[in-house]
């Protein structure tokens, strides 16, 4: 079954509505589009960009939910999508640049052969895309040689397994693999070398509630109401809402909930610097 077979069986079935519209699945992709736009993980996405930043290479687009959302911020956008498909591939991110006029060049390759000079982005961003990678080793050198010195490289939302042996749990457990068996997971120290070699310096690695980057759909609110509700029963809802909105103590929950949080395919973001 290709990808966008897997996603349209995935719509088939009414009790994964939810599941469509937080992973953008829905068949409206210019809904989908700017409702991205409007999400919270794209504004905290938006105020990691460096100031200067004008040139964007988005590798692995997909649909083009991110790269209508950095043009829209006023990015020279470069999509890189292999899969060719009108639903969810590059013939989906031509149809949001012709509609809305949009600066953004379609490229239809993969990220460890990238067709691009060396030095030739402010920002080479992934998103859910480090983890599809054939050859990981070799997808970061590709993103660190067209990347300017000086350039943002951010790799957002990618799986991560504590284990090799954890890797079989966590696609068992994957609702699209096992249609399409495209899915995949790295260990944290896997990922980190492979950025390192690359000759990238890591600036911040985001733990999985460090940022609503990593836990959307789920906003910091959300997050901050199961912490209050977790102490509640402890301290008191006074006490306990006191506790949750000291940002320094609620940062410290955040880093204790995630050194607990073992779970198969957690999320983490990385930001390196060339």
């Amino acid at each position: 079954m290709t990808w966008e077979e897997a996603v349209k069986e995935l719509r088939s079935n009414p009790a994964n509505h939810q599941s469509i519209l937080d992973n953008y699945f829905d068949e409206d992709i210019f809904a989908s589009a700017e409702r991205f736009f409007q999400s919270d993980e794209f504004n905290a996405l938006a105020q990691l960009l460096p100031s200067h930043a004008k040139t964007l290479l988005d590798i692995g687009a997909g649909r083009g939910i991110a790269s209508y959302a950095f043009a829209r911020k006023g990015l020279q956008v470069t999509a890189l999508e292999p899969d060719t498909s009108n639903d969810v591939g590059s013939g989906a991110i031509k149809a949001i640049a012709s509609t809305y006029n949009l600066p953004i060049k379609v490229e239809e390759s993969f990220g460890e052969q990238l067709p691009f000079a060396s030095d030739f982005f402010d920002v080479v961003y992934a998103r859910q895309v480090l983890h599809h990678a054939h050859n990981l080793e070799q997808f970061c050198k590709e993103a660190a040689r067209v990347l300017k010195p000086g350039g943002l490289f951010i790799a957002t939302r990618e799986h991560v397994i504590s284990k090799e042996s954890d890797l079989a749990l966590f696609l068992a457990q994957h609702p699209l693999h096992k249609q399409y068996g495209g899915e995949h997971a790295f260990t944290l120290k896997q990922y980190l070398d492979s950025i390192k070699s690359a000759g990238l310096q890591i600036k911040k690695v985001l733990h999985p509630y460090a940022t609503v980057i990593n836990y959307a759909p789920l906003t910091e609110n959300q997050l901050k109401n199961l912490f209050r509700e977790s102490l509640a029963g402890i301290t008191g809802n006074f006490l306990a809402n006191c506790i949750i909105e000291n940002k320094n103590i609620f940062t410290f929950l955040t880093h204790l909930k995630a050194s607990r949080f073992n779970q198969p395919g957690r999320l983490y973001s990385f930001i390196a610097t060339k």
